[in-house]
């Protein structure tokens, strides 16, 4: 039986008499109907199953929006693109192979200068020495992103460093170009492993929309003397 209002959070008090009547009239309700009675300390409205409880709410269940359409991408859009300026140094930490290669590539075809982390303690190293302007994480270089020791280094950096570095991930788990994704995993830009073909066009497309979302952000922190 409800002892306490749903909306107050108070007991109710019910004497003896109320309560007998109160079990009477639940036990004459039909089945899937509600019994409506109003608290007497907030006056809201209490509605009760035949147990003498509020009906369950269903689970609600957030869906996501869907990954962004990628057509425009097969079709080589945005390969036209002037380089992007001002952004020097980035940092790429993979396993060597020819995806890394590509990676360096992409990234020189868009106007980083481009270094290649042999390990995770050698990116932490240069990372002590250098304001990277990006960073590139193969997300299962050290298992998961939850066991990774750079990931949680990227998580854990100070803000005043972290805003001004793009951070991408890249993993056959990601759906490139979502940043719905990208913002869950505390990431800048995630890329499927399968798009890398088409990387520099991603960064022109990404990096650009990001500087104008953020740019107006980061001229303001800078007047203020903050970085």
């Amino acid at each position: 039986m409800l002892t306490y209002c749903p909306s107050c959070q108070q007991p109710i008090p019910f004497s003896d008499e109320q309560l007998a009547r109160l079990e009477q009239a639940l036990s004459q309700l039909a089945p899937g109907k509600l019994l409506a009675l109003k608290c007497p300390l907030c006056r809201a409205t209490i509605s009760l199953d035949k147990n003498g409880q509020p009906p369950q709410k269903p689970a609600c269940h957030v869906q996501p929006p869907p990954p962004p359409n990628l057509d425009w991408l097969q079709m080589g859009l945005f390969q036209g693109e002037e380089k992007v300026e001002d952004v020097p140094m980035a940092l790429v930490l993979h396993p060597a192979d020819e995806q890394r290669n590509r990676i360096g590539k992409a990234l020189e075809a868009v106007g980083y200068q481009v270094f290649m982390a042999d390990s995770v303690s050698d990116a932490m190293e240069r990372m002590r020495f250098v304001n990277f302007s990006s960073i590139v994480f193969h997300a299962q270089l050290e298992g998961t992103l939850e066991q990774s020791s750079f990931h949680a280094h990227m998580r854990n950096l100070p803000m005043d460093r972290r805003r001004y570095i793009f951070y991408i991930l890249i993993g056959s788990q990601f759906h490139t170009l979502y940043n719905l994704e990208a913002l869950a995993h505390s990431a800048n830009l995630t890329v499927n492993t399968g798009d890398l073909r088409h990387l520099d066009i991603i960064l022109r497309k990404a990096i650009p929309a990001y500087e104008e979302l953020f740019g107006p952000i980061l001229e303001e922190l800078g007047a203020y003397g903050k970085r």
